[in-house]
């Protein structure tokens, strides 16, 4: 039976495609499904690390690019790696090598976006089940708990709360309790 080709990616997008007539056959060189990854999405905003010498099973930029991509989607570092046919091992190496640290910060923000998505789910799950069935309500309790525990309420942030720090620190580079240039200390604005 002729396989018929796959249509080209819309402009801006990049398509993987395991070219394999069996797709069970797919190495890990191969293994992509045609998987859509669009170029304006903001965790893909990294620098991939490039191999210097890199040989054929090598995890390319498109490689990682589709893991995170992946990892956003699921919030599971082992789906995601099944997806783009990397092992955990390599891919968790490759984070850890110099030069790579970009890589590993995209990471960690994909996965933060994958729980929440998780979170999301499973909360839309409990209140599809409805409200008296236990083991939804369960969830629901859980998911609310958890939810909680990452939630500021903006009231709060003010001069010597660890968000309104960490802001301050991003804008002027300075963390309060630094002393400003003129020896002065740095005063919050209220």
């Amino acid at each position: 039976m002729p396989r018929t080709p796959s249509p080209d990616p819309p402009p801006g997008e990049t398509l993987l495609v395991n070219k394999r007539k069996h797709p069970r056959q797919a190495t890990s060189r191969v293994a992509f499904a045609e998987m859509l990854i669009p170029d304006d999405d903001p965790v893909l905003d990294f620098r991939p690390y490039r191999h210097k010498q890199p040989r054929g099973n090598s995890i390319t930029p498109d490689v990682q690019r589709a893991f995170i991509y992946q990892l956003a989607m699921s919030g599971i570092v082992k789906q995601a790696a099944t997806r783009v046919g990397k092992s955990l091992e390599a891919l968790y190496k490759l984070r850890e090598r110099p030069g790579a640290e970009d890589f590993a910060r995209a990471w960690d923000e994909a996965l933060e976006w994958g729980r929440l998505r998780l979170e999301d789910c499973a909360l839309e799950r409990a209140l599809h089940q409805g409200a008296h069935d236990p083991q939804a309500n369960a969830m629901l309790c859980w998911v609310l708990q958890y939810r909680g525990a990452h939630m500021v309420d903006s009231r709060q942030v003010r001069p010597g709360h660890w968000l309104w720090d960490r802001i301050h620190h991003e804008i002027t580079g300075r963390w309060p309790d630094e002393d400003d240039v003129d020896g002065n200390e740095v005063r919050a604005v209220a």
